[in-house]
């Protein structure tokens, strides 16, 4: 049996929650999103973003744009294009106010995290530019908390464009991890005449990769994904195309890996091998 070693405090926060001595940390809802493009003659790429050293957090890790789900993200109506909230919650197996705030959670992310912005004047547009100066300053303001996602959208008059998203998973933190998510995977294509920037923040560095390349690299050692990413990736490694990937069908399930004593070291339970570069 493999999986990544709890070593430390960790370990023994392991140790006491299967022995019923300690309570697992309740896990915050959250949404990250696999941002695609199709970039000939290289195919399929994905968005990631390197965790800074200092976060708290999946540290030193290529992850994709995510994060909590923030209360306010649907503090009130929002001008809403594609599937409605009670659409998601079925897709999600959730309530339907905690699926509101996962779809914006993951367009708000995004945007902060990337500087794409799925969202539009009309529910037939996306917005086409959003590299300018006053852009920013609404950017980092939501990053900041003193811009609701609400109050963004509707002082711009746009509208969310809940079409652009796929559901595509759903992940959550083991349970000896001081911090927990629930998190939703969601899929989504660049927009045309968009593009990712540099944005700074949690993020040290940003690319564009094949996945076949992504998971070449994790396995000699060259960057660190997490299981959830890993798995992520290599399911879209299957598609060729961008569109092959929005039109795949999926049955949402629920993933938690296990943590279990393995010769007397405590361990994260993994289902297969995910091989080095991983955890």
């Amino acid at each position: 049996m493999g999986g990544i070693p709890l070593r430390g405090e960790l370990g023994e926060r392991a140790r006491d929650i299967l022995a019923g001595r300690a309570e697992p940390v309740p896990a915050r809802d959250a949404a990250t999103v696999v941002l695609l493009r199709e970039t000939p003659p290289r195919g399929v790429e994905v968005y990631l973003l390197r965790r800074t050293a200092s976060m708290a957090f999946a540290a030193g890790a290529c992850v994709f744009p995510g994060g909590s789900v923030d209360p306010r993200d649907a503090d009130h109506a929002l001008a809403w294009a594609g599937p409605p909230p009670a659409e998601w919650a079925r897709v999600f197996r959730t309530a339907e106010g905690t699926a509101r705030g996962l779809v914006c959670a993951a367009v708000r992310e995004t945007f902060e995290e990337s500087g794409v912005l799925l969202a539009g004047l009309s529910e037939r547009e996306v917005v086409a530019d959003t590299t300018g100066d006053d852009w920013e300053v609404d950017r980092l303001a939501l990053i900041d908390r003193s811009l609701s996602f609400a109050d963004f959208l509707a002082r711009r008059s746009l509208v969310l464009r809940a079409d652009l998203l796929r559901p595509w998973g759903h992940w959550i933190t083991p349970e000896a991890e001081p911090r927990r998510f629930d998190t939703r995977f969601f899929v989504a294509a660049l927009p045309r005449g968009q593009r990712t920037r540099d944005v700074g923040g949690e993020a040290d560095q940003v690319i564009w990769v094949r996945p076949a390349d992504a998971l070449d690299r994790a396995g000699r050692g060259l960057i660190r994904l997490m299981p959830p990413t890993y798995r992520t990736i290599r399911e879209i490694s299957l598609h060729p195309t961008v569109a092959d990937v929005l039109a795949t069908e999926r049955e949402i399930v629920s993933y938690m890996p296990d943590i279990a004593e393995v010769d007397g070291e405590m361990r994260i339970v993994l289902d297969d091998d995910y091989g080095p570069g991983v955890g």
